[in-house]
């Protein structure tokens, strides 16, 4: 392969009818946009080895197969193109498919010429952003990109910020679950502002807190004078994200009625105000998260299947606190320097002795909770020195568990084979804490790794 002729502004048109490429080749040279076209996916693939593109669009029936493939060959060889795929109107099932193959976004035939500028526009900003420009390399982009605000080593964090940088490149719906607490908004803040439409609104809306009666208004507006106490024109939340993002929080709490508005709106991406008697387009990326089984309110008939699916293109798990012990400290220690940021004297340190108690605990209410606790117990806090009682947990959690504790010394037993018994305990309860993790386990002991592993050596323990 040679070299590749590098152009600025170059875009990738894969269709085999030949007025669908003259009409794309026009309006984007009106963008003053750069255009080579194929035919199929032998001539695209050909091109891609020979040029640098900043974006393609491409048909989903070709000669010789169809747009996925061509999504799935450009994720594998040229994972920096974003893809955008045409579909034939109304037919969201390709389009969803397209969207879970890596394709940036879709747009429906008969092309809208508005809707097809918005989306090469964001897909040019693509490149340009932190995310993009790291993730083509393939290095580790934590720290780069800012998703070192979901703190933590453990490899589940850190498989959900390689997954939020991903995610960050493309258009597609997320949805994002976890329990209570765990940060599902912040994940969703992290995929708006790494992505193109960071220099957009960013519009969160908790859909449980609406009144069922005015949840239209809220969502789509409304005019004035279309209901009692509509005194002026209102825009709606789509309407505000526009350009950006809607992040639909808690999106399980939605009432039927409204989840099939919902889903017209996501699917022909127009709005009507209340009071309207037209429609406005707006353009939006969908996230949304709950902490309910929504899977599970789709059996029951409580949520809208083709909503889910629609809502559900890639999904996105947040951890609980609890199943990541050796996160605790490091999200204990960066808590506590939050909270006491203002204060003018020195802010009392975390005692060993609360470390521990911090990660014996279960969390019910994940790092949310961790941050309370933090914030009483500053506020209790006497000396320069936060203790397990300054904590108020409660008790179970402030000692270790009495069945898992090593017995009394027995009568033919030395306190020297008592105390390894005593060891031996400890080491194995925090290992079990810790999933088997040895630094993690080293974390929760307050001992060095390289001190843990001559114990587990001196034990016999594998």
């Amino acid at each position: 392969m040679g070299a590749k002729a590098m152009a600025k502004g170059q875009v990738l048109i894969v269709d085999d009818e030949p007025d669908i490429r003259e009409l794309l080749e026009l309006t984007l040279g009106r963008m003053n946009l750069e255009t080579r076209a194929a035919e199929n996916l032998g001539e695209a693939h050909h091109l891609l080895d020979q040029f640098s593109f900043d974006l393609c669009l491409t048909d989903m029936r070709l000669p010789d197969g169809n747009g996925i493939d061509l999504v799935r060959h450009i994720q594998n060889r040229h994972p920096q193109v974003p893809v955008a795929v045409i579909t034939a109107h109304g037919n969201m099932e390709t389009a969803i498919a397209a969207l879970k193959a890596g394709a940036f976004d879709f747009v429906s035939k008969p092309l809208d010429i508005n809707d097809l500028r918005n989306i090469v526009r964001s897909a040019l900003r693509v490149g340009h952003s932190p995310a993009t420009a790291v993730a083509g390399t393939g290095t580790n982009t934590g720290t780069d990109t800012g998703t070192r605000q979901l703190l933590g080593e453990s490899l589940a964090i850190q498989k959900v910020r390689t997954l939020i940088e991903k995610l960050a490149r493309g258009q597609a719906p997320v949805y994002i679950h976890g329990e209570s607490g765990t940060g599902k908004e912040l994940a969703a803040r992290l995929i708006h502002n790494l992505g193109p439409r960071a220099d957009k609104p960013f519009v969160p809306v908790n859909c449980g807190a609406i009144p069922e009666q005015l949840m239209e208004s809220e969502f789509f507006g409304h005019k004035k004078g279309s209901f009692t106490g509509a005194v002026q024109d209102k825009e709606g939340l789509f309407k505000a994200a526009d350009g950006g993002t809607l992040f639909l929080d808690e999106v399980g709490d939605l009432p039927i009625p409204m989840q099939v508005k919902l889903l017209r709106a996501i699917q022909e991406r127009t709005v009507r105000p209340v009071g309207s008697q037209s429609e406005l387009r707006v353009d939006v990326r969908i996230l949304s998260a709950t902490h309910r089984d929504l899977h599970g309110l789709v059996r029951e008939g409580k949520f809208r299947q083709d909503l889910y699916y629609r809502l559900n293109v890639i999904e996105l798990a947040i951890p609980s606190l609890r199943t990541r012990p050796e996160d605790i400290p490091v999200l204990a220690e960066h808590l506590s320097a939050k909270l006491t940021a203002s204060l003018g004297n020195a802010s009392p340190k975390l005692s060993a002795e609360a470390l521990g108690t911090l990660s014996r605990y279960d969390f019910p209410g994940n790092v949310r909770e961790l941050e309370n606790i933090l914030e009483r117990a500053l506020t209790m806090c006497d000396g320069s020195e936060i203790t397990a009682i300054d904590l108020q947990l409660p008790e179970s959690a402030a000692t270790p568990d009495a069945e898992g504790s090593p017995a009394e010394l027995g009568g033919n037993e030395s306190l020297e084979e008592y105390l390894a018994r005593v060891e031996e305990s400890a080491i194995r309860d925090a290992l079990d804490r810790a999933n088997q993790n040895k630094t993690a386990a080293a974390k929760l002991l307050g001992i060095t790794f390289r001190a843990l592993r001559y114990k587990l050596e001196k034990l016999g323990i594998d």
